[in-house]
């Protein structure tokens, strides 16, 4: 029953069918710390960090046994929420249409609960404390309507070295199961698609295809400039004219320039319960079939449900860059 009318072995085919759909469609999913939610277990997940020890020099003296330390922690818990969504099939769809409609149903479904997961995500992440704005002087997100800068890069990679945030080296893995794998060491930005002319434009930027064969591109990257590597997907919008008046910045209106969000990352800066793993996604068929409310068996559906969490585990050791894009 738990899957409707498929049996396990069809339900494990359609979920991985719907994880491969959707993982090329995730960014955030590559780089937060990540703790899989196993199954039949509670609605709420905690991550624990270690603090860091004191490094303040210790002198020994001959014969004598300093003061010991301690190991310090934190503890975040998040509760998770469950998500999903489903399609009607009627049963003159299943008997006359020349498509196999329930595998492309599955097939949307995979990308929709990817952009659900992620927009989610990214509601999440965009809300950190720690923000920069593009322009001279520039204190607020109304004052903005200028371009990403690598000047303004280097502000950010300054400020997540003096936090020692450490660059991320490894991501989870480009596939339906758990697990990660290594990287070149590197802070991660990302953001919209309407910034990938004005970050190529970056003095010092090399695009993906001059990379060498040491690194390997993530999906959805464009390419890097210094210390940092650029994803860009169309998930990420903007804030629609919440910046200054500009007559050459992309704006909704016309009139405000729309303020898009980079969001730089360094290692361990927020943690998610992945989309991966066999109790990532509980796919749920029903064929059409007489049942109560259905006498004459008309209707069906194809579905899917997921429970998932996104939590910053340290505001310092990532930032929110607000600039305009050009038209």
């Amino acid at each position: 029953m738990k899957y409707g009318d498929i049996s396990p072995r069809t339900a494990a085919h359609v979920s991985k069918q719907l994880l491969e759909r959707g993982i090329p469609y995730m960014c955030l999913e590559l780089f937060g710390q990540t703790k899989p939610l196993p199954a039949n277990s509670t609605q709420s997940m905690t991550f624990r960090r270690y603090e860091a020890l004191d490094p303040t020099p210790k002198v020994l003296t001959e014969g004598v046994t300093p003061s010991g330390n301690t190991l310090t922690k934190t503890d975040i818990t998040i509760q998770t929420e469950q998500v999903g969504d489903w399609i009607e099939l009627t049963d003159v769809i299943q008997d006359t249409h020349e498509d196999p409609v329930l595998s492309e149903s599955v097939d949307i479904l995979g990308e929709q609960s990817a952009e659900m997961l992620e927009l989610m995500r990214y509601g999440k992440l965009k809300a950190g404390s720690t923000v920069f704005y593009a322009g001279t002087g520039v204190v607020s997100r109304d004052g903005v309507k200028t371009k990403m800068t690598r000047d303004l890069q280097r502000k950010v990679t300054r400020f997540l070295q003096a936090q020692k945030a450490k660059k991320i080296t490894k991501r989870v893995a480009a596939s339906p199961n758990y697990g990660t794998s290594p990287v070149a060491p590197a802070y991660v930005g990302i953001c919209h698609t309407d910034l990938d002319s004005d970050i190529r434009d970056m003095e010092g930027f090399v695009p993906v295809e001059k990379y060498g064969s040491g690194m390997s591109p993530f999906e959805g990257e464009i390419g890097k400039c210094e210390s940092v590597r650029y994803i860009c997907s169309p998930v990420f919008n903007p804030f629609a004219d919440a910046g200054a008046a500009s007559s050459d910045m992309l704006s909704t209106t016309g009139t405000n320039a729309d303020v898009y969000p980079i969001m730089f990352f360094g290692a361990n800066a927020y943690a998610l319960v992945p989309f991966k793993g066999k109790n990532a996604v509980t796919p749920m068929v029903v064929n059409p079939k007489p049942a109560n409310g259905d006498p004459l068996g008309q209707r069906g559906s194809v579905g899917w449900k997921t429970r998932t969490g996104t939590v910053i585990l340290n505001d310092l050791w990532m930032a929110r860059v607000e600039v305009s894009a050009s038209e």
